[in-house]
């Protein structure tokens, strides 16, 4: 992929599932999990880290060390992840990355080494996705993050393109990669990850 990757990092969500606040917040390493993901995606060779706030994001810019990572606020994060995602690739594309890779904040096992494959994988009019394979499963599952080209990152926002603002929800970029499928690339990552979530209480042992 030509030019430099800007990485956006959803992370505005009030966790109310889970129940434990947002989970930028929820305790890794003794840290908050907003730091290490921001590690990882500078560690993994993005040039620069858009953090999408929202719920707690008084209490997240107080107490988490982002480093040079850049927040971005997202006022309408009740919606839904949607919003967010428009508001952090909105943001990235006025930097004029060559790609724009998008992250969510509540997968503590993703690794530098993922996103480093991601991004050498990466090519220029493609998407391209991480995969991963659940145990005794031949079947390569998409997952996060996401590498857009910055002009198909720009096309997903276009109205045709995202799911309408009034039924955004928590589709996210679902809505564009689900009608483009011939633009995927999907990378096996399953080696480096899991790709799981932390969705629920039973989730909760991926942060020991």
């Amino acid at each position: 992929m030509t030019g430099t990757t800007t990485a956006v990092l959803l992370a505005a969500g009030a966790g109310t599932r889970l129940g434990l606040g947002p989970k930028a917040m929820l305790p890794f390493r003794g840290r908050p999990l907003i730091e290490h993901q921001v590690r990882v995606l500078r560690d993994g060779g993005c040039a620069t880290v858009l953090a999408v706030l929202g719920a707690g994001r008084g209490d997240i810019l107080a107490a988490a060390r982002l480093q040079d990572a850049r927040p971005v606020l997202n006022p309408d994060w009740q919606r839904g992840m949607g919003t967010s995602y428009r508001s952090g690739v909105a943001a990235a594309l006025a930097l004029c990355p060559g790609a724009v890779l998008v992250a969510l904040v509540d997968q503590p096992g993703l690794t530098a080494a993922v996103v480093a494959r991601l991004l050498a994988a990466g090519r220029p009019g493609r998407i391209t996705a991480a995969g991963y394979r659940d145990p005794g499963s031949d079947r390569l599952r998409r997952g996060h993050p996401v590498l857009f080209d910055a002009a198909l990152a720009a096309r997903s926002l276009e109205p045709g393109e995202a799911a309408d603002d009034g039924d955004a929800g928590d589709t996210g970029a679902r809505h564009f990669l689900a009608a483009h499928p011939d633009l995927m690339d999907l990378i096996d990552c399953s080696d480096l990850a899991d790709g799981r979530d932390v969705d629920s209480e039973a989730d909760l042992v991926l942060l020991d």
